[in-house]
């Protein structure tokens, strides 16, 4: 591959460059950061640049956003410490979903078989009350189907069958998840 050859192609951040500005020196310092660990603050700034985040959304300490304008979560969602949200295209976050610490969204990757690395971004979509367990990564263009839980360390590059738990790198299905009637 040709390094130098690389451009960005059609692809763009969707915002003007103040705000992708403002964003880089003060938004995302003030969400990463440990010393305000209210949820609260933290939502009101990631709305403020362009995030559409429901009602009583948790964010811990250290959780990174790379574009706002491009995060949709629902309500009671969980987002665990450390997790980062590489979302060079649209992330949907549905209501009642938790994500664990240190997981790692990555809407981008790059086409191996392009002499100029090529980037190809795909968004990701997480149904209503699915877990994704600590340490966990998904690859651009995965949906997680409705109550799928991605086990400790699981890495998926594809999309989730709801109602079943996977495991592993990459992720295989380990078994049903089962509910009472007032589960969801």
């Amino acid at each position: 591959m040709r390094l130098d050859n690389y451009t960005l192609g059609s692809y763009t951040p969707g915002a003007p460059q103040w705000q992708q500005v403002l964003w880089y020196f003060f938004g995302s310092p003030l969400v990463e950061s440990h010393l305000l660990p209210i949820s609260i603050f933290k939502v009101w700034i990631l709305r403020i640049f362009g995030a559409k985040i429901g009602q009583q959304v948790r964010i811990k300490p250290g959780v990174r956003v790379k574009f706002p304008w491009r995060l949709t979560v629902g309500d009671c969602v969980w987002i665990g410490e450390d997790a980062w949200i590489d979302n060079l295209a649209p992330v949907e976050i549905e209501s009642h979903v938790c994500l664990s610490q240190g997981v790692y969204l990555c809407t981008g990757n790059h086409d191996w078989n392009h002499p100029d690395f090529k980037l190809m971004p795909a968004p990701i979509h997480i149904q209503e009350s699915s877990w994704i367990a600590a340490k966990s990564v998904i690859g651009p263009g995965v949906t997680i189907g409705r109550g799928a839980v991605l086990t400790l360390g699981g890495v998926t590059g594809r999309s989730l069958e709801e109602m079943v738990i996977y495991a592993g790198n990459p992720a295989q299905p380990i078994k049903k998840r089962k509910y009472t009637s007032s589960s969801l």
